[in-house]
């Protein structure tokens, strides 16, 4: 007789490394390139239990399971998973044991309280620095890192055992965030489906997990806005989207809610022709915001596309920019298309707030009509604001052209101590047929 052995999720996860190795053979995935989809060898029983002696702790379950039927360490999300060794070496086992304070829900106000010490107070000792530093990471331990100054820590004790943390440094009004999953294992799980799925996890862990119908269930059922708005979030994983999903992202758009936005960003994404009509909208919204939100996503995901009847509508707008984000993403979005001149920028290139001005600066550096429209930047460098100078030397390089010499000869004392600046204007001289002292003299 002929018995079949159920598949435990630590067979699926066994198999779905091999799966998601294949997947992803060229390793493109963040962080794949440094663990490969191999992990180290199991941690024996023995050795678990030594270090949960040493250490005075007991970890969670799942963590024990994967550590000794999978591996120490290796193969995980972003960098991939410490080995027991190298996790215990990232924070004092004295404090391992203690009750970790964080919790899912925690307020801004306090977090904000409990990290107000080592984000406020300038003169706090080494010592007391530390002492609230183990408070907040108490009861946690490092399981790996996702670059910079985020890490993932794993809850050990406390009411919110075996939930991993994502962190980072200490900022007011950021308390480090609770993944979805109740246990390392789920969330490990997780990670290797949306390989094999091929879902877009440059922030895995980060969104509502689940499937198209299952978020879009969420989102029907949620009690309030806030849920609503992770449902939607949770679907840009997806690199693409059925109809049917496109079909209900329009019915949440043509509703006009305060998700309305994000839907569109949402179809914009995944399916752009699908969202012109709605991006068109925004952009003729009296709310600036609309109009901000529109150029964001013409930058993130229109690029590839023909933008013709937007540039125009924008082109047209010019006249209600007024701040700074929102002249920084008209710049990205008609660099982009070829469609920014001179001409077109001067009312920012001659304005009045020289962070405008360097701004516009930027967004023009790779206009071809800066010789023949020297008379706007002879106007743009009047102020002598030697910002606007320097960000126009930088970009734009030095416009030859003699109406624009004796503002080259202000600012010469400024740069020819500096050998790189010193050479952009020694070689505008020489495009002028100038001697190279030609500014020194009086």
């Amino acid at each position: 007789m002929l018995f079949w052995k159920k598949e435990t999720q630590l067979d699926r996860i066994n198999n779905k490394l091999e799966k998601a190795m294949h997947k992803d053979m060229d390793c493109l995935v963040f962080g794949a390139s440094s663990h490969k989809y191999r992990v180290n060898e199991k941690l024996t029983a023995k050795e678990l239990a030594d270090w949960q002696a040493k250490n005075q702790v007991a970890l969670p379950e799942p963590y024990t399971q994967f550590l000794t039927n999978v591996g120490n360490g290796g193969a995980g999300p972003y960098y991939g998973i410490y080995s027991i060794g190298e996790a215990t070496s990232h924070i004092d086992s004295s404090v391992l044991a203690t009750k970790c304070v964080l919790h899912p829900e925690m307020t801004k106000e306090e977090w904000n309280r409990l990290t107000a010490p080592l984000i406020s107070d300038e003169d706090i000792s080494d010592r007391e620095y530390e002492a609230v530093r183990d408070q907040v990471m108490g009861g946690m331990l490092c399981i790996g890192t996702q670059g910079c100054e985020y890490d993932m820590y794993l809850v050990i004790e406390g009411k919110y055992r075996g939930r991993i943390v994502y962190t980072s440094d200490f900022y007011p009004d950021h308390p480090f965030f609770f993944v979805y999953e109740d246990n390392f294992l789920d969330w490990y799980e997780r990670w290797l489906d949306e390989i094999i799925l091929d879902y877009d996890i440059g922030w895995f862990g980060s969104k509502m997990p689940g499937d198209e119908n299952t978020l879009i269930q969420v989102y029907q059922n949620a009690p309030n806005e806030e849920i609503r708005s992770k449902a939607l979030d949770g679907m840009f994983k997806f690199k693409k989207i059925s109809q049917p999903t496109i079909d209900f992202l329009r019915n949440v758009a043509e509703r006009g809610q305060n998700d309305r936005t994000q839907a569109i960003q949402l179809i914009c994404k995944t399916s752009f022709d699908a969202g012109r009509v709605y991006l068109l909208e925004l952009l003729h919204s009296d709310q600036n915001e609309d109009f901000l939100q529109a150029l964001r996503i013409l930058n993130w995901y229109g690029k590839s596309f023909d933008l013709e009847e937007f540039i125009i509508v924008i082109v047209q707008s010019l006249d209600r920019v007024h701040e700074l984000e929102t002249l920084r993403y008209v710049g990205y979005v008609l660099e982009s298309s070829g469609a920014i001149s001179l001409q077109k920028f001067k009312a920012f290139l001659c304005h009045a707030d020289s962070n405008i001005q360097t701004t516009a600066i930027y967004a023009t550096r790779g206009c071809n009509d800066k010789l023949e429209s020297w008379e706007i930047i002879e106007q743009m460098l009047m102020g002598g604001v030697k910002e606007v100078m320097k960000s126009s030397i930088l970009y734009w390089g030095m416009i030859p052209h003699e109406k624009l010499l004796p503002y080259y000869k202000a600012a010469w004392p400024e740069y020819k101590s500096n050998d790189n600046f010193r050479e952009k204007f020694i070689g505008y001289l020489k495009d002028l047929n100038l001697p190279d002292d030609y500014f020194d003299k009086e």
